[in-house]
């Protein structure tokens, strides 16, 4: 097996497309054409990591927070960073990492912050802009169906808990062609009036060259006839942050209790307690003092994440309880589920999950 095979899963599981566009995902070193060995599963692809993945002969290293995240105009070993990028290229080591890839994920690492607690209902709390495109096509009513199928195979028509939607409409196209046309009804140089269905459909828009091969592969026409628009429509199963409701409504300190215990918080920060019950969470894995409005918006009772400032806990405006359980806290769980992952997708094949704590951050 290739590491390129194992990138196509991670991409399955983590479509490079969902990452915002500061991050740096996707494989970071290494020759995705080299025969794989083994692939470590860390959080922190750190030198002490490359280490562990010589020892347990692992020449892939999937991290979720990129050790290449800016560019770098000298290697020579003079810090963190550096010294892991040496060890990784010296011992022929591949890094691949995911990051926002999987933070937008429906599934991904905010979905995983929330069944840890026990949340349930859960949504995304800022569903990613610009991400939806529509494509409008043409064709006789014999090949409505298959062009259909094809677009939907391509990954079209999925709007939230539904696939194969699409909107079919009948009208009358005309066209004449030139010298050089070979059209599918009528001759060179005759006016045709038709009848066709429209057919609308959306998708996302990384999509778009699978699309468009679908479309012109099973179309009748010489000449396909299509337009694509951008829609101004959020993407509601992707993007950063998640809400989500516990079953019965708990005290604010019993709400801490079981934040701390269940993401194995060694302390958490807090805003003033308000006196009121928990019931509605909304969480965002690493630092999201960005998203203290969307949560106040959303109606959260509290907002759990990570890496807030001093005046940052005003924000909380006496309207919610807001916590900061720490960054690596808040996405521990992540590399467990990219193991899983993993395993389940490639079978017989070597899939270790990292057994070094790279956590920065210590507790007294």
């Amino acid at each position: 097996m290739k590491i390129k095979e194992i990138l196509s899963v991670l991409e399955e599981m983590a479509p490079l497309a969902y990452a915002e566009d500061f991050d740096n995902v996707g494989l970071l070193v290494g020759d995705q054409n080299a025969e794989a060995t083994g692939a470590l599963v860390c959080h922190d692809a750190l030198e002490n990591v490359i280490d562990e993945a010589i020892a347990k002969k692992c020449n892939l290293v999937v991290c979720f927070h990129p050790i290449l995240f800016s560019g770098l105009k000298k290697i020579t070993g003079k810090n963190y960073v550096e010294r892991a990028i040496i060890k990784a290229i010296k011992n022929d080591i591949a890094i691949y990492a995911v990051h926002t890839a999987l933070d937008n994920h429906q599934d991904g690492v905010n979905k995983i912050f929330c069944d840890a607690l026990g949340l349930k209902k859960t949504k995304v709390l800022i569903p990613k802009p610009n991400f939806i495109r529509k494509l409008i096509t043409y064709t006789i009513p014999e090949n409505a169906e298959k062009v259909r199928n094809a677009l939907f195979e391509a990954g079209a028509g999925n709007i939230g808990n539904y696939e194969d939607c699409s909107f079919n409409s009948k009208g009358i196209g005309t066209y004449m062609g030139n010298e050089h046309s070979n059209p599918e009804i009528g001759e060179r140089f005759e006016f045709v009036e038709s009848e066709e269905i429209k057919i609308e459909v959306t998708f996302e828009k990384y999509l778009e060259p699978k699309i468009l091969k679908a479309l012109f592969k099973n179309h009748v026409y010489e000449e396909v006839a299509y337009e694509i628009y951008d829609l101004q429509n959020p993407h509601q199963n992707i993007g950063l942050g998640m809400i989500g409701e516990f079953e019965s409504p708990m005290d604010e300190k019993d709400f801490l209790a079981l934040v701390k215990d269940k993401m194995q918080a060694d302390g958490i920060r807090h805003s003033a307690f308000l006196g009121k019950s928990i019931k509605k969470v909304a969480v965002l894995g690493g630092s999201g003092s960005f998203a203290i409005k969307n949560a106040i918006q959303a109606d959260a009772d509290a907002f759990l994440t990570a890496d807030l400032k001093y005046h940052q806990f005003y924000e909380a405006e006496n309207r919610l309880l807001l916590a900061d359980i720490g960054h690596f806290e808040s996405e521990r769980y992540t590399k467990n589920y990219i193991v899983d992952f993993l395993r389940k997708k490639i079978l017989n094949f070597a899939i270790i999950l990292s057994e070094e704590n790279t956590n920065p951050v210590k507790y007294l």
